[in-house]
């Protein structure tokens, strides 16, 4: 069995690891096509080498533009790709423009499309990953849902039949991950002279976030206020939006700093005194490694996180503070991301379909 894996960013790259792992496990021939969503070394080559997979067996190199540049542009190079590999499975991720542009080509080639992670809403249009998570699921054949939430939300669109609950292959990674570097100081403190437990981790790159340049004011200033020393992963793309409206990601207690690999990311976080962040892996990331979350959204797809209380949604500079500065939130045994073996469900799945 062929299965082609169209990823483009840093989220995809982490769930595509254990996938990778599993298919090589079983036997599958697993290519690898990268559009180029996500083109900087931190955010691209490093998680491939990383987490283990190797280099892509096909790079696009779309690179940035607008949504439609973008999503048109990995169409109009997925199609030969897709006619040259003939596989027996198209398998998308998440809920980028990579995602969306690969469910397109694939179902106009009538190639059959699994979309892993399926079933997440936030219920707000207003998203562009909420267009691509949806439009993906009515597109593709195999449902691979994460969670009973997401099982439930495709029921109620009509697609229960289509779906499968596998659990969360970031929860895979994750925990391969945070046993590798239990121990190790955290790159970040040791780097920028800081305390284990006194600083933030935090990533801001959404849309509804960074494209309007009085919200990313608003954004970086309330970082500023907190607490504690705020250490910003900043995104290139970020970057040069901030440097064009003249907005300091570096003031008050928040300071920008290049991505880190995954596993150095890791190790931040572990040490960290909390998340803030609107980034949906990083959100469940933080839970799985028990660090408060602060999430600078209105919504999230990833509602066990706020249920158990781990995580906290933050719409403006007074709910940021509070939410940063929180109490501990009670310990919890709950699991509602999986045993850590989805992605060789995922495979099994493929394989018992395909045959």
């Amino acid at each position: 069995m062929k299965i082609v894996s169209v990823v483009g960013a840093r989220p995809q790259f982490v769930k595509l690891a254990p996938i990778h792992h599993a298919a090589q496990a079983s036997g599958v021939d697993h290519v690898i096509v990268h559009t180029g969503q996500h083109y900087d070394p931190m955010l691209s080559d490093v998680f491939f080498e990383d987490l283990g997979i190797g280099a892509a067996d096909v790079h696009l190199g779309v690179g940035s533009g607008s949504h439609g540049v973008q999503t048109g542009a990995m169409l109009a190079a997925l199609d030969a790709v897709f006619d040259a590999q003939q596989p027996d499975w198209v398998l998308v991720y998440g809920d980028t423009n990579s995602t969306v542009a690969a469910a397109l080509s694939a179902v106009k080639m009538h190639l059959p499309v699994a979309h892993l992670e399926a079933g997440l809403r936030s219920f707000n249009r207003r998203m562009p990953e909420e267009h691509n998570r949806v439009m993906t699921d009515h597109a593709a054949d195999l449902l691979l849902a994460p969670t009973q939430v997401a099982v439930d939300h495709l029921a109620s669109e009509g697609l229960g039949p289509r779906t499968v609950l596998v659990g969360d292959v970031m929860t895979d990674v994750l925990f391969k991950v945070r046993d590798q570097v239990a121990g190790r100081p955290s790159p970040l403190a040791a780097e920028l002279g800081l305390s284990a437990g006194a600083y933030y981790v935090a990533t801001i790159h959404r849309a509804e976030n960074t494209d309007d340049p009085v919200r990313l004011a608003e954004v970086a200033s309330a970082l500023a206020g907190l607490d504690k020393p705020v250490v910003l992963l900043a995104h290139p793309r970020v970057v040069a939006k901030a440097a064009a409206h003249g907005i300091q990601l570096t003031q008050g207690s928040l300071l920008a700093h290049a991505p880190l690999a995954y596993p150095d990311l890791i190790a931040s976080v572990l040490h960290s005194a909390g998340i803030v962040t609107d980034s949906g892996g990083l959100q469940k990331e933080a839970f799985l490694l028990r660090v408060p979350c602060t999430t600078v959204r209105t919504e999230t797809e990833w509602v066990e996180t706020v249920d158990l209380g781990w995580n906290v949604l933050a719409g403006t500079a007074q709910q940021v503070a509070a939410g940063a500065r929180r109490p501990r939130p009670a310990d919890t045994d709950a699991a509602p991301y999986g045993d850590g073996r989805a992605a060789e469900r995922v495979v099994a799945e493929l394989l018992r379909r395909a045959r």
